[in-house]
């Protein structure tokens, strides 16, 4: 009998931690983050959404890390996301491992737009034309304090105020 029990009580127990990895994979599927830029630019003229552009050191930047977890993995900027724009992160890490064309591309886009520190998020659209990118800028933020709300709050003031 108590090896019935025991039998019971594990795969009662597998299947809960079966539906709670489910439901974090499921969560994490929901943003997609682009690291192709040319990629992403294709989706927001298709979309008709700006691009946020995330420049972060990802394994280094306490800045960004505290954006990530205060802001960028909550419910709230999930939705928001979704609604309103099209997401790439440019990653600038000191020990993870990176292709060498999304380094040079992150490297051109870093100079491009004069990013002097991490973490930035700048706000744009862009066309492609004759093979080449004009980006009109919409603005930029950083770490905002107060949370999901007061950093969205920014957010909407800078994509409300343009016209994609």
């Amino acid at each position: 009998m108590k090896k019935i029990f025991i039998l019971v009580c594990l795969v009662i127990g597998s299947f809960a931690v079966e539906a709670q990895s489910s439901s974090v994979i499921e969560q994490a599927k929901e943003l997609d983050w682009h690291t192709d830029v040319k990629e992403a630019i294709t989706i927001s003229n298709k979309e008709k959404k700006p691009l946020l552009m995330f420049f972060t050191g990802s394994d280094w930047c306490g800045w960004c890390i505290r954006l990530q977890n205060e802001v960028l993995k909550t419910p709230e900027f999930q939705k928001w996301a979704n609604e309103n724009v099209i997401l790439v992160e440019l990653d600038y890490p000191r020990r993870t491992a990176q292709t060498p064309e999304i380094k040079n591309q992150n490297a051109e886009l870093q100079q491009a737009f004069g990013i002097q520190g991490f973490p930035t998020v700048y706000f744009t659209s862009a066309e492609t034309k004759d093979g080449r990118v004009n980006f009109k800028g919409l603005g930029q933020t950083g770490y905002v304090a107060g949370g999901p709300t007061a950093w969205l709050s920014v957010a909407d003031g800078i994509i409300k105020s343009q016209k994609l």
